[in-house]
């Protein structure tokens, strides 16, 4: 029997009366085994108002109790590691192991948000004139919600509301309807941490969901994360609703390689990189720029026996490298975007279109893809794939392939392979992206920095997590005080008393 997603609202599963639906896949059987519920503008309506009245005595919690709700939450999903992790791939399909890096990413910013007491301090100024104090202080905004995408199920939304429920503010998590489950756990364990009824809901559904979401007039603010195109309606609809918005979009992220640099590390950097989690990842690394006159081939010559030890298997298998991508539809377009390539003019050195796991006909696998000669002007180099294929494109000089990824309409993160202090640091400071890399071939921030792109890779001024997250769910307020001299007279009307 197919199983039921629900939605999560007020401390409690909750059925869906919209009356639709949307199918949740095992990708590595092709099989439906679950039915999501996907909520109406009426069902967002009730869980907003169920925010509403949680966060007003949410926000009255002092920070230090807040972060105790943190810590138990920590504590909990350490001790679900095994059970999120299989869940996760059960419904997205990345490797176990894979699936333990998201749940871990995740955990850490919610480390991060176990120090908001000292995160919320404000500042103070004595005798800014005479007699005058001025001091600020950080206050949540009230209900704000989170849009997810399907391929970080728990990290990104453990990136959103732990942060955002920390700072006192009542949180909407809309998860992809691809992988709905984990993210229902992880309000599950928030409540067992210890978490009132109502701080955190999770309401499943579609482009309904998504719009009542941007259009609420209690909810002050929304954090997305997806496509490119749906990020930029995401931010223009919020933010004429007057929300604060931050949208982190698509993304096209190059590898720059230098002569000089360690190839042997390079190939596994970039096998790594481009082809791990079936390529499902913003912050995957799809094109390599080959600097000097024969790095791309002595590239492609160890990268070829490198890409053969790959193993494409079913996600619970120890030893697969990577699994299925998440939908048949989705593999279809990746396999739509190799034939472009080929169309292009690019060579195709490595085609993983007919690759097919014995026993798994039905799912969604694909194997590993490598072009060789990309130009830029090629389509399939323009746009994202999102999949487990590697572009190499060719450049004589440092300042010609660093052009590449600055001309680009994505900004989300870049590398620079090489042992040249100087040029990696003039690298890393000119290049026009939101996050670099030196000799690291992903550069994700740890949970203390933030996380966020330039260009058409994210909209909006404020970067996920680490301060810049405390600044986007907190509002700033400022006070100028100055105390009159002389005797008040009795004073027992003002002083307030321990309860």
């Amino acid at each position: 029997m197919t199983r039921s997603v629900r939605h999560f609202i007020a401390g409690k599963a909750v059925e869906g009366r919209s009356g639709r639906f949307g199918d949740v896949f095992n990708p590595n059987t092709g099989e439906v085994q679950a039915r999501v519920d996907l909520a109406s503008a009426a069902e967002v309506d009730a869980a907003v108002r169920i925010a509403v009245q949680a966060q007003s005595k949410w926000a009255q919690v002092n920070p230090q109790r807040r972060a105790r709700v943190m810590f138990a939450f920590k504590g909990l999903l350490e001790k679900h590691m095994d059970e999120l992790a299989h869940l996760l791939s059960s419904e997205h399909g990345k490797v176990l192991a894979d699936s333990r890096g998201d749940i871990q990413r995740g955990l850490e910013v919610i480390e991060f948000a176990c120090g908001i007491p000292h995160l919320l301090k404000g500042d103070y100024t004595e005798g800014a004139g005479p007699g005058i104090d001025v001091y600020s202080m950080r206050q949540p905004l009230g209900v704000v919600a989170g849009i997810t995408p399907f391929n970080f199920p728990a990290m990104i939304p453990m990136w959103m509301f732990g942060v955002a429920i920390a700072c006192g503010n009542a949180f909407i998590l809309k998860p992809s309807e691809k992988d709905p489950s984990v993210p229902v756990r992880l309000a599950e364990l928030m409540m067992e941490a210890g978490l009132p009824d109502g701080v955190l809901n999770v309401v499943h559904g579609d482009k309904e969901a998504v719009d009542a979401i941007l259009t609420h007039p209690d909810i002050k603010a929304v954090s997305f994360v997806g496509s490119s195109d749906i990020a930029h309606y995401v931010y223009t609809t919020g933010a004429a609703h007057g929300k604060r918005v931050q949208a982190m979009g698509g993304a096209k992220n190059h590898g720059v390689v230098l002569p000089d640099a360690d190839m042997d590390q390079v190939v596994k950097d970039l096998v790594g990189s481009a082809f791990g989690s079936a390529g499902e990842r913003c912050m995957a690394l799809p094109v390599a720029v080959a600097v000097g006159k024969n790095t791309a081939d002595a590239l492609i010559e160890r990268l070829l026996p490198e890409i053969r030890t790959l193993k494409v298997g079913v996600s619970t298998d120890p030893d697969a490298h990577y699994g299925p991508v998440v939908t048949a539809q989705h593999r279809d377009k990746i396999k739509s975007y190799i034939r472009l390539g080929e169309e292009e003019g690019a060579d195709l050195v490595v085609d993983g279109r007919e690759f097919a796991l014995q026993g798994f006909e039905n799912g969604f696998f694909i194997g590993p893809s490598l072009f060789d000669k990309v130009t830029p002007q090629m389509r399939s180099y323009q746009e994202e794939i999102f999949g487990p294929v590697l572009q190499i494109m060719r450049a004589e000089t440092l300042d010609e392939a660093a052009a590449l990824p600055s001309n680009h309409q994505y900004g989300n993160g870049v590398a620079i392979f090489t042992r040249n202090g100087r040029a990696a640091r003039e690298f890393a400071s000119k290049v026009n992206v939101g996050m670099v890399g030196v000799n690291v071939p992903i550069p994700v921030p740890v949970a203390y920095h933030s996380f966020g792109g330039w260009k058409r890779s994210a909209f909006g001024d404020t970067n996920q997590h680490g301060v810049e997250g405390v600044k986007f769910f907190t509002k700033i307020k400022t006070v100028t005080a100055r105390w009159p001299d002389g005797d008040v007279g009795d004073q027992s009307f003002i002083i307030p008393t321990m309860r």
